[in-house]
């Protein structure tokens, strides 16, 4: 998988991609992440990207032209299967999502700032607009870092246990039930005993049942789906 972002502020996201779970995903050659600087697709001395709302109002919008010149650009190097855009107002990421992108080959992700894009950016070059949640960031930056960690961490061979993330919260639209590691016994808190018993067939069983509840408990809205 190749992932390309656009942003105009690049140092923002160079610190996810250095450490960790992506760093050794990069390393292994299992995905490759590519900033793009937005400002390096202006001509002018004063590197402008954004301007003024036709109409008046308040806020600045980012620029047609360049983003159009960035766009094209990684497009005429490589076919891209999205170019999502990075905004409150898009669809909410959530792991049925994530799981999909996974798939993908090449992606770009526009990173939004200011009032937004200018609406003829979003009407001929992006195929896919996300939000990572009912708030507004200073950027889209942070958002396409959770984007990039939810989907890469799915790619095989980048979790040292494929099937670690099978089990992880709403991948069957329910969330993970309680986990418990050594001791079995600490200041008198006991781990519940169907999990030492070596049954796996009740621990599997009994693992299904927390997790409806707990579902049921913290998040019931999944379960109407």
């Amino acid at each position: 998988m190749r992932i390309d972002i656009i942003t105009v502020v690049p140092d923002i996201l160079k610190s996810p991609f250095e450490a960790s779970i992506l760093k050794r995903a990069i390393e292994k050659g299992l995905v490759e992440v590519h900033l793009h600087n937005l400002r390096d697709y202006v001509t002018d001395n004063y590197k402008q990207i954004d301007d003024y709302q036709f109409g008046g109002g308040a806020g600045m919008v980012m620029m047609v032209e360049p983003i159009d010149k960035c766009i094209s650009d990684l497009q005429s190097q490589r076919d891209y299967d999205e170019v999502i855009y990075m905004t409150p107002d898009g669809e909410k990421l959530n792991q049925r999502m994530a799981n999909q992108l996974s798939l993908k080959g090449n992606i770009i992700l526009l990173c939004g700032h200011y009032k937004g894009v200018d609406q003829r950016v979003r009407d001929h070059f992006i195929t896919k607009e996300i939000s990572v949640g009912d708030y507004v960031l200073s950027g889209g930056e942070l958002g396409a870092a959770i984007v990039c960690d939810a989907i890469i961490r799915l790619i095989p061979g980048v979790l040292g246990n494929e099937t670690s993330a099978l089990t992880d919260s709403f991948q069957d639209d329910l969330l993970a039930p309680p986990i418990y590691t050594r001791p079995a016994e600490y200041k008198g808190w006991k781990v519940p005993e169907v999990l030492t018993s070596g049954n796996f067939g009740k621990i599997e069983a009994w693992r299904e049942e927390q997790a409806y509840q707990r579902t049921q408990e913290k998040r019931p809205d999944l379960l109407k789906d």
